[in-house]
């Protein structure tokens, strides 16, 4: 059996306060992109993990496809062994949550195959106990999220940018999740993005803001640089998505050229 975990972008981030257990509780809207990588499940007599990547940050036994089927055996004893095939296309270190949707989707699958019968609430359960942005990927459809990104509330309207030129970039950087928290001052912003994002696109960038800009932008000043471009290069809205240290940007009209850094792009978002 194979899929293609895909990627997602945050239109919008707030860093709402630090919790006592050392995490933080966030605001955000998630949103999925069709960039994609490759996972590939079969059955076996053992488990075995096969990685072909852009760059390899981790061994079998560390990567979260591997965690999620250890995690499902734990419980699940009918689970038999796996050949697990994954081929990323989805860059590291860009906060596109590429890791996170490989591990939901080796969920979904390995509740397909060994017929597990596990709900979607179940499945992003297991999803929660892999990484804050896992569950998100259960669902797969645009999300407004709360908590540590665990509580989802799925948004059913339409969003005002279907007409629109969507343009995704990855500068060559990679960004720690704990370098962008660090010297983030948590607080409550006074726009629901909800709200926000049914507004004209033209108005989200006084509206909408990514809080990570704040702490990423003077550590990676081609990232800063990168968004500027966007701009000046007609944007209506543009934005680091996540920690970093992907940018997208949404444009009237289609660019020409290909954009320094692009690696995914869409006619018609």
């Amino acid at each position: 059996m194979t899929t293609h975990p895909n990627c997602k972008i945050n239109l919008g981030l707030h860093v709402t306060e630090r919790r006592p257990d050392g995490y933080h509780n966030l605001e955000t809207i998630f949103i999925p992109i069709p960039l994609c990588d490759s996972l590939t499940i079969n059955t076996s007599d053992r488990y075995a993990l096969y990685q072909v990547c852009i760059k390899s940050v981790s061994t079998p036994e560390e990567n979260i496809c591997t965690k999620a089927y250890r995690l499902l055996c734990e419980e699940y004893p009918q689970i038999g062994g796996a050949e697990v095939h994954l081929e990323k296309n989805i860059p590291i270190g860009a906060g596109l949550g590429g890791g996170s949707s490989d591990g939901a989707h080796t969920i979904i699958m390995l509740n397909n195959i060994f017929n597990l019968g596990l709900t979607d609430e179940q499945m992003c359960s297991y999803a929660a106990r892999l990484g804050a942005d896992c569950p998100f990927f259960i669902y797969n459809r645009p999300c407004y999220a709360t908590g540590i990104g665990d509580h989802l509330e799925p948004l059913n309207f339409r969003f005002p940018i279907s007409n629109l030129h969507f343009v995704l970039l990855k500068p060559p950087v990679a960004v720690s999740t704990a370098d962008a928290y660090r010297g983030i001052v948590p607080k409550r912003s006074d726009i629901d993005l909800r709200k926000a994002v049914k507004q004209p696109v033209e108005k989200w960038r006084d509206l909408i803001v990514n809080d990570f800009e704040t702490t990423v932008f003077p550590k990676y000043p081609i990232i800063a640089e990168m968004k500027q471009y966007l701009y000046d290069r007609g944007a209506v809205y543009a934005s680091m998505s996540g920690s970093g240290s992907a940018l997208f940007a949404f444009f009237k009209e289609q660019p020409d050229e290909k954009l320094p850094y692009e690696i995914y792009r869409s006619n018609d978002f």
